[in-house]
């Protein structure tokens, strides 16, 4: 059962150990759809998207990604590209990795943004899934079913980030 839109947001957090069952095709398609139907700037939809499940291309990743070594134990990663030529490519790009975490999450499954863009090792990912050069590397996703439950970490009370009519620094 599918949990609602709300309680997803609220309840979503980063996941960086997985079990090690492998994810069917079908779950990761309905992830990947989230993606396709994130907002875009004027209806563009830059974004292209690759799901890796072999091993060697994972390992691959995780070998390339400072901060995403978790790659090795994740069935599956999606990597989102988007057109060079899009003027607002990264957001578009970030729009559609924010649905997909969440979709996953509403799955049961755990997800974990990983950097793309203006990363060093953007290139190289490029290349090892054979992007052609017209596109940017946005972000990759690991997913899989978590291999505990979600870390505890708060987020910060909304009385701190939300400001009327301006910008305050008081908290009143």
């Amino acid at each position: 059962m599918l949990m609602d839109a709300l309680t997803a947001l609220r309840t979503r957090r980063s996941i960086r150990h997985y079990a090690s069952r492998p994810l069917p095709r079908e779950v990761l398609e309905q992830i990947v759809d989230a993606g396709r139907l994130a907002a875009t700037a004027r209806n563009l939809q830059p974004w292209h998207f690759v799901v890796v499940t072999e091993r060697a291309t994972l390992d691959k990743l995780a070998e390339l990604c400072e901060y995403g070594k978790f790659l090795r134990q994740a069935p599956a990663c999606i990597v989102v590209f988007c057109n060079a030529d899009a003027k607002y490519y990264l957001e578009d790009g970030s729009a559609a990795t924010q649905n997909m975490l969440v979709a996953a999450h509403a799955l049961g499954l755990g997800a974990c943004w990983i950097a793309g863009d203006k990363k060093p090792y953007a290139s190289e990912v490029a290349n090892l899934l054979h992007a052609p050069p017209s596109v940017r590397l946005i972000s990759l996703i690991a997913v899989g079913y978590p291999a505990g439950p979600p870390p505890s970490v708060p987020k910060k009370p909304q009385s701190e980030v939300l400001h009327w009519e301006h910008f305050s620094t008081s908290t009143k």
